[in-house]
Formats: C-alpha cells, sequence, structure tokens
C-alpha cells in the first residue's frame, strides 16, 4: 500500500515538475534595448515571432498533472474522513475533538491542492 501511495505521489511529482521547468524553444530577444530603437523595429521583431513555432509540448502534461492531483487529494481526504469514522466510533467521547482536527486536515489538504491547480492551470 505505501509503494502504491509513493508510487502515486512521484507520478504526480515528475509531471507538475516536467511542466514548471520546461522552457521556450527560442530565448526572448534583448529586453534591455532603447524604447525608441524598439518603436523603429516593432514590424520586423512581430513577424519573427510570428516565424519562429513556440515549443508548448509541455501543456501536454497539465490535465495529467491535474488528475493526479485531484486524485491525490480525493485520496487523502477520503482516508482521513473513514479514519476519523473510526476513531469516532471508538471514543464518542472525543467526537468533537476528532472532528474539528478532521476539519482542520482536509482543509489544508483542499489550500495545498487549489495552489497546485492553479499553478498547473497557469503553465
Amino acid at each position: 500500500m505505501k509503494k502504491a501511495v509513493f508510487a502515486m505521489l512521484f507520478a504526480m511529482v515528475l509531471s507538475v515538475v516536467s511542466a514548471a521547468f520546461a522552457q521556450d524553444a527560442a530565448p526572448a530577444a534583448d529586453q534591455t534595448a532603447a524604447p525608441a530603437a524598439a518603436a523603429t523595429d516593432a514590424a520586423p521583431a512581430a513577424e519573427a515571432e510570428a516565424e519562429a513555432p513556440a515549443n508548448n509540448s509541455y501543456k501536454i502534461l497539465v490535465p495529467i498533472g491535474c488528475a493526479f492531483i485531484i486524485a491525490g487529494a480525493g485520496f487523502g481526504i477520503g482516508r482521513i474522513g473513514g479514519n476519523a469514522v473510526d476513531a469516532m466510533a471508538r471514543q464518542p467521547e472525543a467526537a468533537s475533538a476528532i472532528q474539528t482536527a478532521m476539519i482542520l486536515a482536509a482543509a489544508l489538504i483542499e489550500g495545498a491542492t487549489l495552489f497546485a491547480l492553479v499553478i498547473c492551470l497557469i503553465m
């Protein structure tokens, strides 16, 4: 069970990291040029950018990364909920403390999931 969880987390990290560190095929032109020179060379620069294809092959991995993120969050929150219900069944007098801890942990997982999804979708 632990190996499967580790493999899933490893695959999720690899899919997100590969998209995060991907670079365009051609680096941008020198950004420190004078504004007057940039205004006179605007048309040739636009033509050069239109001719050079952008390397967007990493965008194929974004939906896969999103799927791994959602699956990991669902798995984690499901385990938290299941273990909390088991603990409440064993000790009903501690149900309020267990429920508070469960909701806090689920909220932290949801926050990390939302952050990861935003980063993944920005790419």
